[in-house]
């Protein structure tokens, strides 16, 4: 069945590398969230005390954990079981990799093994239908969860990028520069190469978010599981220099963040506050324009902002013009 291990937060990084591009390569909604940039940290965070199953065999990859949800049913389940976002499914043969993987279980477990949960499915997609075709006589496939993931092409640069935005758009943003700039506001980049650094800038992240209305209504990023969570990302971000932070600053003071990571060429955002005295000179907006700025400059190819979910959200449609449906399946023995 080729190559595996358990995961963990040393895994081999050979296999860590194969995984990053098979991600890479698959056409997922949401790439960065099929790393293992995101997936560890997950595990390590969020279910550590689960039994995890990774293989990793000519160009594809499996990456679950196994749930037992009460004592006589055993589901496989992808590890970022919160959101959903990442897919543990990936590359061209991984379907009939499961297949087989699937029967060990089967003869290992027996009876207790009683179905699968497989999100990041692209509804219509290959990997939609490689599932129904091999697993359909033996397993009864219902959708669980639907949700759209949003994204905009960083083509032709920030001329490129401005250009697909609406010239309402493009003006307020013109306008709220020019604002915050009189009032001395401006921004830095940062990118940490080392794990002080990494702890260093994320903590002045956690000072930001504390003074947000996030902070203050005890549901932001410095609040646990959340602050070992995104910790564990940014070093893991921070072994490549894959990390890209920027921090808008006021007579010496951070007033706000941003904070996302590269996959290649892929920016994903994970997290952006600003302190809440600032809510009128449009901060999250200028901040989510210089870190474009700073990708464009860089080449990126993709700026990714997550799910559209929920009128908190609906911010996005005018940063993005690509949506991409994701849904997350249960397999369920017959």
């Amino acid at each position: 069945m080729g190559e595996s291990q358990e995961l963990s937060p040393s895994l081999n990084p050979a296999l860590l590398a194969q995984w990053t591009r098979v991600a890479l390569s698959t056409n997922q909604a949401d790439p960065f969230c099929c790393t293992p940039t995101w997936q560890l940290p997950f595990y390590q965070v969020f279910c550590p005390h689960r039994p995890a199953l990774i293989k990793v065999s000519s160009g594809n990859v499996l990456a679950f954990a196994v749930k037992l949800f009460d004592p006589t049913k055993m589901f496989l389940i992808p590890i970022d079981s919160h959101w959903f976002f990442g897919c543990p499914v990936l590359g061209p043969g991984a379907v009939e990799l499961l297949h087989e993987v699937v029967r060990d279980i089967e003869g290992l477990y027996g009876s207790l093994f009683s179905g699968m949960v497989i999100s990041g499915i692209r509804p219509g997609g290959v990997l939609a239908r490689r599932l129904r075709r091999v697993f359909s006589g033996k397993f009864r496939i219902s959708p669980y969860l639907e949700q759209v993931q949003c994204a905009a092409s960083l083509s032709g640069g920030m001329d490129g990028y401005l250009a697909r935005r609406s010239g309402n758009h493009r003006r307020k943003i013109r306008q709220q520069m020019r604002r915050a700039i009189q009032k001395g506001v401006w921004f830095e980049r940062i990118s940490p190469s080392t794990m002080e650094d990494a702890d260093r800038i994320f903590d002045r992240m956690l000072t930001v978010e504390r003074a947000s209305w996030k902070g203050r209504e005890h549901c932001g990023m410095d609040q646990e599981p959340a602050v070992s969570f995104y910790r564990a990302m940014l070093h893991r971000l921070t072994m490549t220099q894959a990390a890209r932070i920027m921090f808008a600053r006021h007579e010496g003071q951070d007033i706000g963040y941003i904070f996302g990571g590269m996959a290649q060429r892929i920016y994903r955002g994970q997290q952006f506050s600003y302190v809440q005295e600032w809510r009128d000179i449009s901060i999250g907006n200028l901040l989510q324009a210089e870190q474009i700025k700073w990708l464009c400059e860089e080449k990126a190819k993709r700026y990714d902002m997550g799910p559209l979910r929920g009128p908190k959200m609906a911010y996005k449609t005018h940063w993005t013009e690509k949506h991409m449906p994701a849904a997350t399946w249960i397999l369920v023995k017959t």
